[in-house]
């Protein structure tokens, strides 16, 4: 890549003026990834690495990176400098020299993990909690005292693709309650329940214990299952999500997790493209 030149001055002076729109442009995106926001804001998790491209694409191939405390190949970078084919460009310990492979995880949330930056009693979230070496963010939620299955991607659009409301895409969980259920307990269930000013979709429900039951969902309202439960006079004791359309736990213990595999994947598309007998 060849040095500034004479017009170098005027360039340098360009990127100097940009500094603070830049700056402030990559502190806004990530306040709005730090808020409760995974669903709403999608899109703003994304803007910072956005407007560091756009930037160089303006500005050519003259690395930007000093003007948003970045650093390459661990070291601070400066206004004009260089950037090399294989070097790695960091903003605040985050790569974003490159756009990030896609990451679909599947994961066994404990108990006491919860789902957002923003909890009140600063229970540890399940972004800290696994430490991905890419930023990844959960596609819908399980509550503090919840576990089981929770999917986590760094793709916008399939978090929207999943959790649109309309397509009825179902979650299976496990329950049980503080005392013994009977048919009644699972026709009303089954039948929908009256909570948050509304009724509930019907819903697959099935006994499988004395105090236990499987259900299927096709909605998300919050602390839905709870709340279906308290309506109708029980207390959830423990709640564990098996299933989120095709994909299961498969033997996944807790706390751990993995890739979904090509097969669940290709499956999941189809299932989200609409194809029938899948």
């Amino acid at each position: 890549m060849d040095e500034i030149g004479a017009g170098g001055a005027n360039m340098d002076t360009k990127i100097l003026d940009s500094r603070e729109v830049v700056a402030e442009l990559v502190r806004e995106a990530r306040a709005d990834a730090d808020e409760d926001r995974f669903l709403t804001n999608r899109a703003n998790m994304d803007m910072a690495d956005r407007v560091i491209s756009i930037v160089a694409l303006v500005f050519g191939a003259v690395c930007v990176c000093a003007l948003l405390a970045h650093a390459i190949d661990g070291r601070v970078a400066e206004v004009g400098q260089k950037l090399m084919p294989g070097q790695r460009v960091a903003c605040d310990g985050v790569a974003v020299s490159g756009k990030d492979a896609p990451v679909l995880l599947v994961v066994n949330k404990p108990r006491g993990i919860v789902c957002t930056t923003s909890d009140k009693d600063r229970a540890e979230n399940i972004v800290e909690f696994l430490d991905y070496p890419v930023r990844i963010y959960p596609i819908g939620r399980l509550d503090k005292d919840s576990e089981g299955l929770l999917l986590m991607t760094n793709e916008g659009e399939l978090v929207n693709r999943i959790l649109r409301a309309r397509y009825g895409h179902e979650k299976e969980y496990l329950v049980t309650v503080d005392k013994p259920i009977d048919s009644e307990f699972v026709w009303k269930m089954s039948a929908g329940v009256k909570i948050l000013d509304t009724v509930t979709r019907p819903c697959e429900v099935e006994k499988t214990g004395k105090t236990s039951f499987r259900i299927i969902l096709t909605q998300g309202l919050n602390r839905q299952i709870r709340r279906m439960c308290e309506a109708l006079g029980y207390q959830v004791q423990t709640l564990k999500r098996v299933r989120m359309l095709n994909i299961t736990l498969d033997g996944l213990k807790t706390g751990e997790y993995r890739e979904v595999t090509a097969a669940e994947r290709q499956k999941l598309e189809d299932i989200l493209n609409g194809k029938k007998n899948v």
